[in-house]
């Protein structure tokens, strides 16, 4: 039965593409009118075709959406790449981004402009070397503010027997046409209190991460109630941003 439906679905794809090559060799000859219908008939087709390879390219490009794979410290004990990287957005691009808008599950944009020539969409990778199925580009053109942040919540899981002896580690992979600096802050409220951690990416390495040693805080491991970090772009302007992969893992310091 299966052979058969293959067969008729062969001999119908067949004959819409002589039905199309016929009306591509017709369409020098016939009048305007009938153009007209072909071409109306043309477009329909094309938007149904677009989708199909739009739908299809995406879906078989690698890495595959939803993708936890990457590389993890030998000793993690919990590991997170955020949705924005992981799998479709909400929206896929945003211009005159305000403050406070979230472009993805637990991951929002902050900055003090007054006028926000700020533009954000999420692409897919398709290099070799990507590990992430998807990225995200921020295209930052005149930026009259001081401060421009990327804000990722971490889950629940996260916090779940945190200790002071916990490590968090954060990996990047950033592409940047011009030079800029990058501060990455573990936030960790406990009670009424936050604890901040800040690190300066090492932009000028291929592999960059960054730890944050709960030892040198006074968190209170029993109220620890969230955990985020911020993303922090000094000097944006005039320049576009890629964060092609964003990864999170915990594990245990070392003991001396």
């Amino acid at each position: 039965m299966a052979d058969k439906a293959g067969f008729f679905e062969r001999l119908t794809h067949k004959r819409s593409l002589q039905h199309w090559a016929g009306r591509a060799e017709a369409a020098r000859k016939v009048d305007f009118q009938t153009l007209r219908g072909f071409q109306k008939k043309a477009w329909n087709l094309r938007n149904l075709l677009d989708e199909v390879l739009f739908v299809a390219e995406d879906r078989l490009a690698l890495p595959r959406p939803g993708s936890e794979e990457f590389k993890k410290p030998a000793d993690t004990e919990w590991a997170w790449r955020p949705a924005l990287w992981r799998g479709p957005a909400w929206t896929k691009g945003i211009a005159g981004i305000n403050s406070g808008e979230t472009i993805a599950e637990g991951a929002t944009l902050f900055h003090d402009c007054q006028f926000s020539d700020l533009t954000y969409r999420q692409m897919r990778n398709t290099r070799q070397s990507d590990l992430a199925p998807y990225g995200a580009r921020l295209d930052v053109f005149t930026f009259d503010g001081s401060f421009l942040s990327l804000v990722l919540d971490l889950p629940d899981e996260s916090r779940q027997g945190l200790q002071r002896t916990n490590l968090f580690r954060l990996n990047t992979v950033v592409e940047s046409e011009r030079p800029l600096e990058i501060f990455a802050r573990l936030n960790v409220k406990h009670g009424p209190n936050v604890e901040q951690i800040v690190r300066e990416l090492p932009l000028h390495q291929d592999d960059v991460w960054v730890e944050f040693d709960l030892g040198y805080t006074k968190i209170n491991e029993k109220r620890v109630e969230k955990i985020w970090v911020d993303l922090i772009f000094e000097g944006p302007q005039m320049n576009q941003i890629t964060l092609r992969d964003i990864t999170m893992s915990r594990g245990r310091r070392s003991e001396l």
